[in-house]
Order: C-alpha cells, then sequence, then structure tokens
C-alpha cells in the first residue's frame, strides 16, 4: 500500500468505508477485472464503470489521480474517467491529468445523468443546504436557487450522501445518483432535479497499454491528441488546414494554458478516425509540420456516432 493511501482512505465519511474497503478488496484479488474510479460507491463513475463492463470490480479512489495511479501501479486493468458534460462543459483537471498520467484512452462511454435530492431517513425539508460534487451542483444550480438551498462543494456525489448521512442534520441534504441513497440509507425526496433533461456525461477509459489503430480497420474510430502549434502568425489555422483539405472531422479542438508564461497555448483535440487511413495519416503529417510536438492519448471506438 503507497504511504499516502491510509491517509486519503480517511478522508471518506465513515459510511462510505465499509463498502470502499470491501470494493477494494475484492478488486485487489483480481486486478485484471477491476475499473477505477473517483468517487464513493455510488457515484456516476460507480454506475458508468457498471454500464461499460458489467462484468468488472469498482474500484472507489478518492482523486482522479488516485484512480489513474492504481491503473499506473497495476492494481486495475482500467480507469474510466468522466472528460465533459453536455451541461457544464470540461470536467476540472482532466486535461492536464490526462497527458501526464502516461496513459492511454482506449475506450468511451456516455451516460444520462440524473441526480436526486436526497436527506436522512423521515426528513422532508427545508434544507437550507445540498452537499455535491461542483458538476452536479452546477448542472442543478436552478433547481436550488429555486428553492433557497445553498450549494456546498464535496469532493463526488456519493461521498457526499455518505456526508450527510455521517452529519445526521436535518437541514442538509445531498445531490447524488439514486444508487447513493440506497447505498447509504437516505430517502429520496426528490427524483431529476438537474436542470437540463438531456443532461449527458462522457467518459473516457483509460489503459496502461494503447489500442493498435490498424485492428480498428472498418470500424468507426476516434483518435485523442494533444499539440502545441509554432509561436508564429497564423500557425493554428495552418495546422488544423489539413484536416480539411483531407475530409477529416475534428469533434473537438480546446486550449489550455500550461505554465504561467501565457505565450504559448497547449491544444485537446478528437478527430474521427484512426492512424493508418492515408486522410489521417495525411492530415496528422500537415499538423505536426506546424508543431512544437503532437502526442497522442489514444485511438478507440466510437461509442456514439458524431455524425
Amino acid at each position: 500500500m503507497p504511504p499516502n493511501r491510509a491517509t486519503t482512505m480517511s478522508i471518506y465519511p465513515q459510511p462510505a468505508l465499509a463498502l470502499v474497503r470491501e470494493m477494494e478488496t475484492a478488486a485487489l484479488a483480481q486486478p485484471q477485472r477491476a475499473v477505477a474510479l473517483q468517487g464513493a460507491p455510488g457515484c456516476n463513475g460507480h454506475r458508468a464503470a457498471l454500464e461499460y463492463d458489467a462484468d468488472c470490480l469498482p474500484l472507489p479512489c478518492f482523486a482522479f489521480e488516485d484512480a489513474l495511479d492504481a491503473v499506473k501501479e497495476g492494481r486495475a486493468d482500467r480507469a474510466i474517467i468522466p472528460i465533459e458534460n453536455s451541461q457544464h462543459g470540461r470536467v476540472a483537471d482532466i486535461h492536464f491529468l490526462l497527458p501526464e498520467s502516461g496513459l492511454s484512452i482506449v475506450g468511451e462511454h456516455f451516460m444520462g445523468i440524473e441526480h436526486a435530492l436526497m436527506a436522512l431517513p423521515g426528513e422532508a425539508g427545508p434544507f437550507t443546504r445540498a452537499y455535491s460534487h461542483p458538476q452536479a451542483l452546477g448542472q442543478s444550480r436552478r433547481y436550488l436557487r429555486a428553492r433557497g438551498i445553498v450549494p456546498m462543494a464535496y469532493a463526488d456525489t456519493a461521498g457526499a450522501a455518505a456526508l450527510v448521512r455521517e452529519l445526521g442534520e436535518p437541514d442538509a441534504c445531498a445531490i447524488a445518483p439514486i444508487l447513493a441513497a440506497k447505498l447509504y440509507g437516505l430517502d429520496v425526496i426528490e427524483q431529476n432535479v438537474e436542470d437540463a433533461a438531456d443532461n449527458t456525461t462522457r467518459f473516457v477509459v483509460l489503459a496502461r497499454e494503447p489500442l493498435d489503430p490498424f485492428e480498428l480497420r472498418g470500424s468507426k474510430a476516434m483518435t485523442t491528441f494533444i499539440f502545441e502549434v509554432k509561436n508564429i502568425v497564423a500557425a493554428l489555422y495552418k495546422a488544423l488546414g489539413g484536416f480539411a483539405t483531407n475530409g477529416v472531422n475534428m469533434t473537438k479542438l480546446e486550449s489550455y494554458q500550461i505554465g504561467s508564461s501565457f505565450a504559448a497555448t497547449t491544444f485537446y483535440a478528437d478527430i474521427e478516425g484512426a492512424p493508418g487511413d492515408p486522410r489521417v495519416d495525411q492530415a496528422l503529417q500537415e499538423l505536426a509540420f506546424h508543431c512544437k510536438y503532437v502526442r497522442p492519448l489514444g485511438t478507440y471506438l466510437q461509442a456514439r456516432s458524431r455524425g
């Protein structure tokens, strides 16, 4: 057990600890089946892991870094991590963590998000504060504001449910998946408190070894990479031109800063297709010509058509 593991475990609320230890024991006994996720048992990552692979052994981890480390250290075969939400945008820090992890994206999973308001058994409100992950609070902002409930950020949704159980305070509630209410003995006060009915989160699946793009021939694939253009006029325009001229669809392009100089911007991109396709190869070659570097993060099957 790594030196900081016990400290990390102690951060979980007491109602979650027994479940975490039970699931961790099962996963560590069969790491080839283990899927690491961020959050306490009952969180959306837990749901996503079981939807992606019903036969997996979910391994709850307190932070995203812990989930990635579990794969790097061989305690889990894969990790499933949320990368973006249709209502709240990019999941904070994930674009920094993925390249630093050294892991490869080997799959994706889309999951509809359904938030429930839950509280101690027998309590029906009024509630003064709601605990949850910042993403879930942002996705339920209008619901909370209309009822005068103060949002209280917590590390994850299910952990917030366990915290409400631990606090034992009648005016506290949590926003979490219904699974969390079942696991921690809370009453569901109201379902579907998210502000948008089509609320969807995209997860990526990470492993130590990348998939071979040539094995995906004939299938609809996605390729994800990061790059930094040269610091010259029109560099980004020229770098991206190859995708248009070669007919390669870029479905995502996001920029973010590394360091404090603000002199260079790193870009995160998704494209349809895989290396080995002449069109993709030519587009990536033209991109590289205008960049300081291009770093692939993985090629994998599409879970949903981008057309």
